[in-house]
């Protein structure tokens, strides 16, 4: 299919409404405006309906309103135009840079006290509208695309909604022929749970900057808000500490399986947290305690309890290692740790972890978890911990991090009564490190096997038994990486399950619907496929096949004929 020719909104004619036909401008216009105009309508008339429809989107949004007679085409002229304010203005800049690659459009940025589509994309700021803090309003015309939203979150929600209901081939990395057209109507959305995340285990193996960049782009594009990255385990200790340097120096040189292993030095995590910022995606930092250290110990003995060094670790078995929760220079230790690394992390929560420390036991355990929070506190941060740390006293605003496999948990319910809050990780669920079904080439199944429908198919606000809704403050998808090696295993393991995993936390009670998910899902194959990304091909999810589109041909040489 052709391209539209372009022109100027603010002088063509052909601006009009197609349907109403082109008025003439009030003086004679030229046989070049009059030929334009001539085209552009006709094009509007003859062009097929948008390839989706409105309600064609992962997480479900909250209401949607269609009108398929206000299905809108971004024509190659188009203008974003935002709010005067440089977050809007950003917003703008990130979707710009989204559709440029496939539609070769320039989809020039501008500002304005009030924004108006003018036949393209407008993102306005707007506080008096009652959408809080993430919400965001879609409204899709034959005029052009308005996104309106209290906070620069909302718009870049809204942006990531928009992308969806364009073609897949919008994902392409090239320009392409395509019809980039988007269904009519109004979409209102607001998440369901403040707290929506994913974890990547860099530990077990060490995955470089690029990776963790990579993964941020996926839990943009599925409106999650959270990166908790775990930092520190027995096979490795990845983020630099100025004041205990050996901690990467020797801590960091090993991984499961023998490999070289690597860390983030301080300037390396500042560039994951701005990144993930710019994607409004708040990074979880968790320094693992008090076991899980063995990293540490190989690094300085005498954080050990008998104060000689053990060898390094390689393997992946748990609860063997611990530091010296009687030993003052074992708090001196984990001050200044978690001091450098709240320095580096702007978002306020800091996961002290506290999971399979067997051989911490008791009033032993709960005291060590108890002055360990008051050091987070003493920080400005909040503490998360995994739900092991339920029976330490409470300590206001504590989060804790439940990843059982028994919706009964009495000493968890008790937490919670006493205040705590719920971030749910499900393992027979939400553990994105299982595999989908026996013959997965990576991957555990202690949890059980995890297919799709098993990711989708529970409603965190009554999945744990006497904890309110109003307890949770979210979800959280985790994927260890004792048996992933790669991005590309990454990628298998998350897609499709972590858009299981995102619906749950965005999307009202009411939408949940497996066969209308499983349908909706099912046209994110070909965006991956045209952005080059791994995943699953899942055999319950119905998935289309990948067409093939023409890239757009660019002149060279010879297509030039000399004379």
């Amino acid at each position: 299919m052709s391209t539209i020719p372009s022109f100027d909104p603010a002088t063509d004619p052909a601006a009009a409404t197609p349907t109403t036909g082109v008025p003439l401008p009030a003086g004679e216009p030229d046989a070049a405006t009059l030929a334009r105009a001539a085209e552009r309508t006709a094009a509007e008339l003859l062009a097929p309906p948008a390839p989706h429809r409105l309600t064609d989107v992962v997480p479900a949004p909250q209401q949607v309103q269609p009108d398929p007679t206000e299905d809108w085409v971004l024509p190659a002229e188009a203008v974003i135009v935002a709010t005067a304010d440089p977050a809007a203005l950003a917003v703008a800049a990130h979707l710009a840079e989204l559709l440029r690659p496939a539609t070769g459009y320039p989809l020039p940025v501008t500002d304005t006290t009030t924004p108006d589509p003018a036949d393209g994309i407008a993102l306005v700021l707007d506080q008096t509208d009652d959408l809080g803090a993430e919400g965001y309003r879609l409204d899709i015309t034959t005029n052009g695309v308005r996104v309106t939203a209290g906070t620069a979150t909302g718009l870049f929600y809204g942006v990531q909604t928009l992308r969806q209901l364009l073609p897949p081939a919008i994902e392409s990395p090239v320009p392409v022929t395509e019809h980039w057209a988007l269904p009519g109507g109004t979409i209102t959305d607001t998440p369901r749970f403040p707290y929506r995340g994913a974890m990547l285990d860099v530990a077990r193996h060490f995955f470089a900057v690029e990776d963790v960049l990579r993964v941020i782009e996926h839990l943009a594009r599925y409106k999650l808000n959270h990166l908790h990255l775990h930092l520190t385990d027995d096979q490795g200790w990845r983020i630099a500490v100025d004041s205990w340097p050996k901690l990467t120096g020797v801590g960091a040189t090993t991984e499961v399986g023998g490999g070289p292993g690597g860390h983030y030095t301080k300037a390396d995590y500042r560039r994951i947290v701005s990144y993930a910022a710019a994607r409004h995606i708040t990074v979880v930092p968790e320094i693992d305690l008090p076991g899980h250290t063995n990293s540490a110990l190989v690094a300085y003995p005498e954080l050990a309890p008998d104060k000689i060094a053990p060898p390094p670790y390689t393997g992946t078995e748990v609860g063997f290692s611990y530091v010296d929760p009687a030993d003052e220079r074992t708090y001196d230790f984990i001050a200044d740790v978690l001091g450098e690394v709240a320095a580096l992390t702007p978002g306020p929560w800091l996961h002290i972890g506290g999971d399979e420390a067997f051989k911490v036991k008791g009033e032993v355990y709960t005291g060590f978890v108890e002055r360990v929070q008051r050091i987070v506190a003493g920080l400005g941060k909040t503490v998360v911990g995994w739900h092991q740390v339920a029976p330490a006293g409470h300590l206001d605003g504590r989060v804790l991090q439940w990843w059982g496999t028994n919706g009964e948990d009495p000493t968890t319910a008790d937490a919670v009564r006493r205040g705590a809050r719920l971030i749910l990780s499900p393992g027979n669920h939400a553990y994105l490190d299982m595999k989908y079904d026996p013959d997965t080439p990576i991957g555990h199944d202690w949890a059980g096997l995890i297919d799709v429908r098993k990711a989708y198919d529970w409603d965190p606000g009554t999945h744990l038994t006497d904890v309110p809704a109003e307890a949770v403050l979210g979800v959280e998808a985790p994927l260890w990486t004792e048996s992933v090696t790669s991005l590309a295993d990454i990628e298998l393991l998350l897609l499709p399950r972590l858009p299981a995993i995102a619906e749950l936390g965005w999307s009202p009670r009411a939408t949940h619907d497996w066969a209308g998910f499983r349908d909706r899902l099912a046209a994110h194959g070909p965006r991956w496929a045209r952005a080059g990304t791994t995943f699953h091909r899942a055999p319950e999810i119905p998935w289309p096949a990948i067409p093939t589109i023409p890239e757009q041909r660019q002149p060279n040489q010879s297509d030039t004929k000399t004379s």
